[in-house]
């Protein structure tokens, strides 16, 4: 058995946000993962609520890939929480999905957050992790939806 020894020339560096390197990463990423799973490339979507003067409000952000649809970013002003919002923002990324032909959806929302929320909209704790600063743990949730 051999082991593979990194060229003499090679170097490792620490630095700051990187948008090359990681538009490089998610680049070979995506394609180890397309090979893998014969799933497409993932495609983004957005979904905004504004006011009549285009200030915005709140959105969404998530992608879809293969049947499989995640939520990145989910936001309201202070000022329209607890007055539907996040449903509908939720409920609008689930039809864009559905429309895509996902059956399955995921988000994560740390403890301090929202879980309680997404379970209200259908979704099943599928996992939690500690070590958020504050005593806190990162939720994993799944949701079956089109059905």
């Amino acid at each position: 058995m051999t082991t593979e020894q990194p060229s003499a020339a090679a170097s490792l560096q620490v630095g700051g946000k990187d948008d090359a390197l990681e538009r490089r990463l998610e680049a070979e990423l995506t394609a180890f993962n397309t090979a893998a799973t014969g799933a497409a490339q993932p495609e983004e979507f957005s979904v905004r609520v504004t006011a009549g003067d285009g200030e915005l409000l709140g959105g969404l952000t998530g992608w879809t890939w293969g049947g499989l649809c995640g939520v990145e970013l989910l936001w309201v002003g202070e000022d329209l929480r607890h007055a539907g919002w996040g449903s509908k923002l939720m409920r609008a990324a689930e039809e864009e999905a559905v429309r895509r032909g996902c059956t399955d959806m995921i988000v994560s929302s740390y403890t301090f957050q929202a879980p309680a929320f997404y379970q209200k909209l259908g979704f099943r704790e599928a996992g939690r992790l500690p070590g958020v600063p504050g005593g806190h743990a990162d939720v994993y949730l799944h949701k079956v939806i089109g059905a």
